[in-house]
């Protein structure tokens, strides 16, 4: 039965699946390494995290990487269950399964630390499926949210807790994705807007100490100075980072959206929409200019900037620099 159309309508999938509340997802489970340097060094290196605890003979281990202990990778599991997914695990996904609830999405994490973890630490864990929710709809589809919580030790000791929640839904059926939303347009940001509208891309950059800024805000970061100018930037940057967007489906996009941080010639860095790329075309460094798009559904020709690789051929229709 799909859970579009009332699996839990008679209560019946309701009891059934508060029934796998406390019921075992791992038990004395071992992480698969030890608290090490080499995995602290490298969270760090990736987070930007300079704090001299984290270094050294004496280094404890960030407390943000609580999961990170006990995380095993991208290796096939195993029918029947694995240390971080139980046989009652799994019959649970199942059962949403076959209720229509076909998708996941993971939607948030709590952790609780109690003490530091440093190397040599052996790791062990217990989790349990701690609650599984009625049903509930979002803009993603109809489903439930299961809730797994996990007690984490460093030799027998309890070193935190860690509480990790999915969405397992049915896909809300194919409909009008509406329009684009419109961009946020206030005193502080309207520079800008009116620089797009003329299909002029602008930064700040600071009177007092010449720092160039972007977003746009009223005072500067570096010296606190309220005093500016806007600057045009050439429209010329790189990739700096991206993300390829499947789901969920993004009002009046083509699906999948690429969605990047281009860093502009300038030294500034800004968000926004890349086309005439395909996915697996992507990567850091790409070089890609600014163009003018219609935003679209805003009945007001709203322009908004994109950006498209260099030399690559416009079939949108949008307008250069």
């Amino acid at each position: 039965m799909s859970a579009l159309a009332g699996p839990d309508d008679d209560g019946s999938l309701a009891l059934r699946l508060a029934a796998y509340e406390g019921r075992p997802v791992a038990v004395a489970a071992q992480g698969p390494d030890v608290v090490n340097p080499a995995m602290i060094r490298h969270w760090c290196e990736v987070m930007g995290d300079t704090d001299p605890a984290h270094q050294g003979p004496g280094a404890v281990a960030p407390a943000a990487m609580l999961q990170v202990w006990i995380m095993r990778g991208g290796a096939p599991r195993r029918s029947g269950g694995t240390p971080e997914r139980s046989a009652a695990y799994e019959e649970l996904l199942a059962l949403l399964d076959d209720a229509g609830c076909t998708a996941v999405v993971a939607t948030d994490c709590e952790q609780e630390y109690l003490r530091p973890l440093r190397p040599g630490d052996v790791i062990t864990y217990d989790a349990v499926i701690e609650s599984v929710s009625p049903r509930k709809t979002t803009r993603l589809g109809t489903g439930h949210f299961i809730t797994t919580r996990t007690e984490i030790r460093a030799g027998g000791e309890l070193a935190g807790v860690h509480r990790f929640r999915i969405l397992k839904y049915a896909p809300a059926r194919a409909g009008t994705q509406g329009s684009r939303p419109r961009p946020v347009i206030n005193r502080d940001t309207a520079g800008f807007w009116e620089g797009v509208a003329a299909r002029r891309l602008l930064f700040q950059r600071c009177t007092d100490c010449g720092a160039p800024r972007f977003p746009w805000v009223p005072g500067c970061a570096d010296c606190g100075s309220e005093r500016w100018t806007a600057v045009r930037a050439s429209g010329a940057g790189t990739v700096y980072t991206y993300t390829v967007v499947h789901h969920p489906p993004v009002p009046g996009a083509t699906m999948p959206h690429c969605a990047g941080v281009i860093e502009l010639a300038e030294g500034v860095r800004m968000a926004a929409e890349i086309r005439g790329v395909a996915p697996e075309g992507l990567r850091v460094g790409l070089p890609v200019t600014v163009e003018y798009a219609d935003a679209g559904g805003t009945g007001d020709g709203q322009l908004i900037p994109v950006f498209r690789p260099v030399g690559a051929e416009d079939r949108d229709g949008d307008e250069g620099p």
